[in-house]
C-alpha cells in the first residue's frame, strides 16, 4: 500500500485538502483498470429493450459503437491521461468552466448513480431471479423491499472498502459477464442445432425513426463512463499510461458483450416478446430448454419456457450470475463518482462535509453513505408510484437514469477543446484526433437524445404507442413527465445549492497560504 503524499500546491483551498487526499491509496493498475471499465461499460438492464425493435436494434447498436462510443473514448482518454488527479470528471469540467458549472454538471453526475442502483438495476436483479427461480411470477412487494435494501446497502457497504478490496470486485463481475455470456453463445448454437432459429433479413435491420428514439438513448446510456476510473486518479500506479490502453480495450470489448446477447435475443425470441426487463432472462431460459425442459408457443405467438433437470440447475446459475452483473455494474459507479463527489466538496464545490475520506479505507464514507440514502428513497419511491408493477417500476428507473447521465456530459465531452485553449503548454500523453468535429457529433447525439428521454416521439407523435416505455397509456404521459422532469429540476437546484454552501464555507475559512501555484482544482498540481 502506498499513500499519496501530501504538499499539493493550491491557492484557493482549505488546508485540510492535502490532510484528506493525503489519506488515498495506490491500488489501481492497468489490469484493473480493464476490468473496471468492462463492469462500467456493460450491464445487461437494458439488453431486452435493445431487442424490442427487432434487427434495428443491433443497427442502431453498431452506428453508435462508430459515430458516439469510438469519439467519446478518444476524447476522454485524452482527459484521463492528461490531467491524471482525483475527482476526474469534476475536475476537467471544473478547469474548463468554473465552479458554478462543475458543481452542476457533478451533481448529475453522481445522482446518476444511486438513481440507477435503486430503480434501474434492483429491478433488473429481480427480473433475473423472477425467471429463473419463481417461474416468470411477481415474487410481491415484501420480496421487492428486503431484496431491495440489502441490493442497496451491501453495494455501500462495498464502496466503503478501498480499491485494494473494491478492484476484486470489479474483477469478479466482469468475469461474470464473461461466464454470463459465453454459456448464451454455447446455448444459442445448441438451440438452433435443434430447434432452428427466427432468423433476421435484411428488411429486420432497417433503422427508422420510431427506433432511434426508443433504443438510441438507452445506447448511449449503455456506452458512457470511459472517464469513470479517473475519478480515482490518485489511486492509479499509471494513469497517464494505463488509461488510454483500458479504455481502448474496453471498447472493443464491450462492442462484442453487447452486440453478442442481443443478437441471441433477436434469434431465439419474436421481438414482440423481447422487453426491457425481461427479454435477456427470457431468452437465456428459452435456449436452456435444450438440457432440460420444453417450450409451449400460444396463439398469438407467444412463447413461453419450462426449464427442468440440468436446464433448471444451470438456470439457477444463470439467474445469479445475472444478479452479480447488476450489482457489479451499480458498484463501479457508485465508487467512481462518490469520490468525483467528495473531490468537488473539497474545492469549493460543494458541502465540506462530504469531502471527508476515510483514514482506514481511504474512500469518502459520507458520500457512500448518501448514495445509499438517495437509492432508498427512489427504490421506494419508484416502487410505491409503480404500485409493484415491475415493468413500470424498471421504465420509470432506467429513464431517470438516462437523462441524468446524458445531462451531465454536456460538461465533459466540450472539456477537451476547452482544456485545449486554456491550457496549450501542457504535454498531452494521448492526444485525440479530430477532437472538434469529434466533440460535435458526441454533443450532438447528447443533446437530441436528452429530449427523447424526457419527451419520446416529440417531433412526430409526443407518447405515441411507438415511442412510449413498456407498461405506460397515452393518458399517463403527463405522470411519466414528472417523474421525470421534478427530480431533474431538483438534481440541478441541488447542484446550484452545492456550489452556494462550498462557496460561503470558504469564504468564510478564507484561502489556504498562498503558494505562487496557479488557480486550480483540487488534486491539479501547480
Amino acid at each position: 500500500m502506498t499513500s499519496i503524499p501530501a504538499g499539493r500546491e493550491n491557492v484557493d483551498l482549505p488546508a485540510s485538502t492535502d490532510q484528506e487526499l493525503s489519506k488515498l491509496q495506490k491500488h489501481f493498475g492497468r489490469t484493473d483498470i480493464f476490468f473496471y471499465l468492462v463492469c462500467t461499460l456493460f450491464g445487461v438492464d437494458g439488453l431486452g429493450t435493445l431487442a424490442t425493435k427487432g434487427g434495428a436494434g443491433f443497427t442502431w447498436l453498431v452506428v453508435c459503437l462508430i459515430l458516439f462510443a469510438g469519439p467519446a473514448a478518444l476524447l476522454l482518454a485524452e482527459l484521463g491521461a492528461t490531467y491524471t488527479d482525483e475527482g476526474g470528471p469534476y475536475v476537467w469540467t471544473r478547469m474548463a468552466f468554473g465552479h458554478l458549472a462543475a458543481a452542476v454538471n457533478n451533481l448529475l453526475y453522481w445522482v446518476t448513480n444511486p438513481v440507477w442502483m435503486g430503480g434501474t438495476l434492483v429491478g433488473t436483479a429481480i427480473g433475473g431471479l423472477t425467471v429463473f427461480f419463481n417461474n416468470d411470477s411477481d415474487f410481491g412487494k415484501v420480496f421487492l423491499y428486503v431484496f431491495g435494501m440489502l441490493f442497496i446497502w451491501a453495494g455501500v457497504l462495498f464502496a466503503i472498502l478501498s480499491f485494494r478490496v473494491g478492484k476484486w470486485i470489479s474483477t469478479i463481475g466482469a468475469f461474470a459477464r464473461f461466464a454470463l455470456l459465453g454459456v448464451f453463445a454455447l446455448v444459442i448454437v445448441l438451440y438452433g442445432s435443434q430447434h432452428g432459429l427466427h432468423g433476421i433479413g435484411a428488411g429486420d435491420l432497417k433503422p427508422s425513426f420510431s427506433s432511434f428514439v426508443a433504443l438510441v438513448p438507452l445506447i448511449l446510456f449503455s456506452l458512457v463512463g470511459f472517464e469513470l476510473p479517473s475519478a480515482s486518479g490518485d489511486e492509479m500506479t499509471d494513469a497517464a499510461k494505463d488509461v488510454p490502453s483500458g479504455i481502448a480495450k474496453s471498447l472493443v470489448t464491450v462492442g462484442v458483450l453487447y452486440a453478442l446477447p442481443v443478437l441471441g435475443i433477436l434469434l431465439v425470441l419474436p421481438a414482440s416478446q423481447a422487453s426491457g426487463l425481461a427479454g435477456f432472462p427470457d431468452a437465456i431460459k428459452q435456449a436452456l430448454t435444450v438440457f432440460g425442459g420444453s417450450v409451449t408457443t400460444a396463439q398469438d405467438g407467444t412463447a413461453t419456457a419450462h426449464l427442468s433437470g440440468a436446464g433448471e440447475a444451470i438456470g439457477w446459475v444463470m439467474g445469479i450470475l445475472i444478479v452479480i452483473v447488476a450489482f457489479t455494474s451499480g458498484l463501479t459507479w457508485i465508487m467512481g463518482s462518490d469520490r468525483a463527489l467528495a473531490v468537488s466538496c473539497l474545492d469549493k464545490a460543494g458541502p465540506r462535509f462530504f469531502g471527508k475520506f476515510s483514514a482506514v479505507h481511504g474512500t469518502p464514507v459520507r458520500v457512500n453513505v448518501l448514495s445509499g440514502v438517495v437509492s432508498t428513497i427512489v427504490f421506494i419511491a419508484a416502487t410505491e408510484i409503480t404500485s409493484g408493477n415491475a415493468a413500470k417500476f424498471f421504465t420509470v428507473g432506467l429513464s431517470l437514469a438516462v437523462s441524468t447521465t446524458l445531462m451531465s456530459y454536456i460538461g465533459l465531452f466540450p472539456a477537451v477543446v476547452m482544456m485545449r485553449r486554456k491550457d496549450p503548454d501542457r504535454p498531452r500523453p494521448f492526444r485525440a484526433p479530430a477532437a472538434g468535429v469529434m466533440t460535435v457529433i458526441a454533443m450532438a447525439f447528447i443533446l437530441f437524445c436528452t429530449v427523447q428521454v424526457l419527451f419520446p416521439g416529440l417531433g412526430d407523435s409526443w407518447f405515441g404507442s411507438d415511442y412510449r416505455p413498456d407498461g405506460w397509456d397515452f393518458s399517463e404521459r403527463w405522470v411519466y413527465l414528472l417523474t421525470e422532469a421534478v427530480p431533474l429540476i431538483i438534481f440541478v437546484g441541488t447542484g446550484v445549492a452545492f456550489w452556494l454552501i462550498g462557496r460561503r464555507q470558504n469564504s468564510d475559512d478564507g484561502p489556504a497560504e498562498a503558494t505562487g501555484a496557479p488557480d486550480v482544482p483540487v488534486g491539479v498540481a501547480g
